[in-house]
């Protein structure tokens, strides 16, 4: 069922409703397709939409309610988004960490959290850049080279969804940038090098570094199952402009390939840590697509891979817009190799 609330929230010189589902982002994502309602309207679990809306979207099938009720319908649902998950709940965390790189650059590492909190963002927001640093804290703790954390944080700077392409417009950007930075040049090639390599997450043997970031972009895919249907949920969102079947196919070849892989993490530790659990997610998630009747929590196709990886490594998870923001590919494509 589809649910509004009163406009009562004031934004852009007008209020706001918000549209919500007691049942799964894919009804939720449908009624608005029906309704005509902008892909950018969705906040993670809900839309907003502007007051002169409410009684057409009522007339629609929309069942209005107060806000309390709605709030608690939301929480029944379990497709609530908690304020302390939201991307901008991660400024104070993510700065701090900032400091111990660049401490004297603060205004870097805030131009770089704008980016990662640009509006068609759902799962490569804040929140999957400090799941990154987190993961290679768990790898390697506090001998996490310099040019590998730099890495993590350019890695998505620029995110439009266009594989390959957006890594490479993200090393460039980190070439740009960190020399004013007072970052050395073999630094700033070492960050380079590894942001693209996150386009295929295929390190050499050898790659000690380029194998702990590669790990750590796909730490995500181990989750216990609510934060992987967390996650599943969030890919979807980002690619809620695509039809439903179009997605699935897109999501079925970069599960297929991921599974296909000899091995999902190219560290000791991330296999210790994630390889067994990451395994019964993607396992499960394919299983789910493949249902008569999937659950709408299960995948939103960001990616469609191009095979396993032929040294046994994992296809790549992530995305990003060309320096200015982009809009994602309207269908994920062949091309695509990353969850």
């Amino acid at each position: 069922m589809i649910y509004i609330d009163p406009p009562m929230w004031p934004a852009h010189g007008t209020l706001f409703s918000h549209l919500v589902s007691d049942t799964s982002l894919q009804e939720l994502h449908a009624f608005a397709g029906r309704c005509g309602i902008s892909p950018r309207a969705f906040d993670g679990d809900h839309y907003d939409v502007p007051a002169h809306r409410h009684d057409e979207l009522v007339a629609a099938g929309a069942v209005a309610v107060d806000c309390g009720s709605l709030v608690r319908i939301l929480i029944a649902s379990g497709l609530r988004i908690p304020a302390r998950e939201r991307p901008g709940a991660l400024v104070r965390p993510l700065m701090e960490r900032w400091h111990r790189l660049l401490p004297q650059h603060p205004d870097l590492g805030t131009a770089l959290l704008e980016r990662w909190n640009e509006p068609h963002r759902r799962y490569h927001d804040r929140r999957h850049l400090l799941q990154v640093l987190e993961a290679l804290d768990l790898l390697a703790g506090d001998r996490v080279p310099r040019p590998t954390a730099l890495a993590a944080w350019f890695h998505d700077a620029v995110y439009a969804g266009q594989a390959g392409a957006d890594e490479e417009a993200s090393a460039r950007l980190a070439e740009d940038l960190l020399p004013a930075a007072g970052v050395s040049a073999g630094e700033v090639a070492e960050t380079a090098r590894l942001v693209r390599l996150t386009a295929q997450h295929r390190p050499a043997d050898g790659d000690d570094d380029g194998a702990l970031l590669s790990d750590a972009d796909l730490a995500v895919l181990s989750r216990d199952p609510g934060g992987y249907a967390a996650y599943v949920r969030d890919i979807r969102a980002e690619y809620a402009h695509v039809p439903e079947e179009a997605f699935r196919q897109g999501r079925r070849q970069v599960l297929e390939g991921l599974l296909a892989a000899d091995r999902l993490y190219a560290t000791a530790e991330g296999r210790r840590r994630w390889e067994d659990r990451a395994r019964r997610n993607l396992a499960a998630e394919l299983a789910g697509l493949d249902a008569p009747s999937a659950p709408a929590a299960a995948p939103t196709p960001p990616a469609a891979p191009t095979g396993a990886a032929p040294t046994g490594a994992a296809p790549s998870p992530s995305a990003a817009p060309a320096l200015p923001a982009a809009e994602p590919d309207p269908v994920p494509g062949p091309h695509r190799t990353r969850p």
